[in-house]
């Protein structure tokens, strides 16, 4: 199935705590298939440009210290729905009021530090997944069970 894709980012904290593994694997059990995938350590030019819409405010100083303080994973995933279905798996930005049973839910304390982040929209997911992943990159292959998930 050629579906959407949408783009996520274990953030340094969820390296740092070995969640990595965890969050991969609830994205899998789902049914996304994992199109591309990479370790990267955010340099302040890229953060930059990811969190544009952010500069000028208060807390752009922090995010920038914090999204370039150690290694963070990028992963462009794909499925019908993608972009709704990780924004519920992942739960509110605010891991105090995200459900149990959500990533954040289950892993966060702390808004400025809540492990996940992911495309919000479609077009969020094409401009991110331009500024992490070159196209060739990108790995179109069918997942065993394709016909399961799918009609």
């Amino acid at each position: 199935m050629s579906g959407e894709r949408t783009f996520a980012l274990v953030k340094p904290d969820g390296v740092k705590r070995g969640l990595v593994g965890e969050i991969i694997g609830r994205f899998e059990r789902k049914g996304l298939k994992i199109v591309a995938i990479k370790t990267i350590r955010i340099t302040r030019e890229l953060a930059e440009q990811y969190y544009s819409e952010h500069i000028g405010k208060p807390f752009f100083d922090g995010l920038m210290n914090y999204i370039t303080s150690g290694p963070s994973v990028a992963i462009i995933l794909e499925g019908k729905d993608v972009v709704p279905i990780v924004r519920k798996m992942m739960g509110v930005t605010n891991p105090v009021q995200a459900d149990l049973g959500t990533i954040r839910g289950d892993y966060a304390v702390f808004t400025g530090r809540n492990v996940i982040h992911g495309s919000d929209s479609p077009v969020s997911a094409e401009r991110e997944i331009a500024l992490f992943f070159r196209k060739d990159e990108l790995h179109d292959y069918v997942r065993a069970d394709e016909g399961l998930l799918y009609d």
